[in-house]
């Protein structure tokens, strides 16, 4: 699957592209504030994943189709190596593009997420709200707020949830995300990745906070370093923006 994406070309850049790689229920402009800060040293790639944003939509989902998806989208667009960097889902995705063609991923950069099948539901109360506004019929983004506050009390996930309301209609497919839930949520052991990686944990965060989280990158990721954000949860790219860069461009500059 050719995936939606947006594409700013840098002709004067030596280094390779960065590819950017968006989370559950997001799209390719959920990473924008990390994006927009290397389009003067690189070229930078952004990405919809399948059923969501403008991305086509499918009944099947799982990460080695996501990631050939990422493949077949770098191959249309000729690009033959990249940095990836990926939060949550996408880290997923990235990971397994990693495993999948080793040879054309120069970086590879995890926000917040391991390599783990992990088994608790975050996002139950997140599913209820976007069926319930589907069921509701509605049109305009207030009305969709009303219904969500039934189920949601942070007003910080509505907010992110509405970038992908438009014209009465989410923009992921919720019937499909919620089919493969397990398969999010879940992951299959891969081959050791040789070469270093970069995985950003959130301090206040429950992704990367457990011993058996950190032996599965590891175990994968050989070479991996694990840096904290102090204070930052799961979404720590828009919580601490700085302090993410900064590792990102040292970690990418090595």
């Amino acid at each position: 699957m050719i995936l939606n994406y947006d594409i700013h070309k840098n002709q004067n850049s030596q280094k390779f592209p960065i590819v950017f790689i968006h989370g559950l229920f997001g799209s390719l402009s959920n990473l924008s504030m990390l994006a927009r800060e290397f389009l003067d040293t690189h070229t930078v790639v952004q990405l919809d994943v399948r059923n969501h944003g403008k991305s086509a939509q499918s009944s099947e989902m799982n990460y080695d189709l996501m990631a050939q998806d990422v493949l077949e989208t770098l191959d249309e667009l000729g690009l033959s190596h990249v940095s990836l960097i990926g939060h949550s889902m996408g880290g997923k995705i990235a990971m397994r593009v990693a495993n999948l063609a080793p040879d054309r991923i120069q970086h590879l950069a995890v926000l917040d997420i391991a390599p783990f099948a992990y088994q608790q539901n975050h996002h139950d109360q997140i599913f209820k709200a976007l069926f319930a506004v589907e069921q509701a019929t509605i049109q305009t983004r207030q009305q969709a707020i009303e219904v969500m506050k039934q189920y949601l009390s942070e007003e910080m996930v509505i907010q992110f949830l509405l970038k992908s309301f438009s014209k009465g209609q989410w923009l992921f497919n919720v019937q499909a995300l919620y089919d493969h839930y397990v398969d999010i949520i879940g992951w299959n052991m891969q081959s050791e990745w040789q070469e270093p990686a970069l995985f950003l944990r959130g301090t206040a965060s429950p992704y990367i906070g457990q011993p058996e989280y950190v032996d599965a990158i590891y175990q994968q990721f050989p070479y991996a370093k694990i840096v904290d954000i102090g204070g930052a949860g799961h979404w720590l790219h828009a919580e601490k923006t700085v302090e993410v860069l900064e590792q990102l461009q040292h970690y990418l500059n090595a």
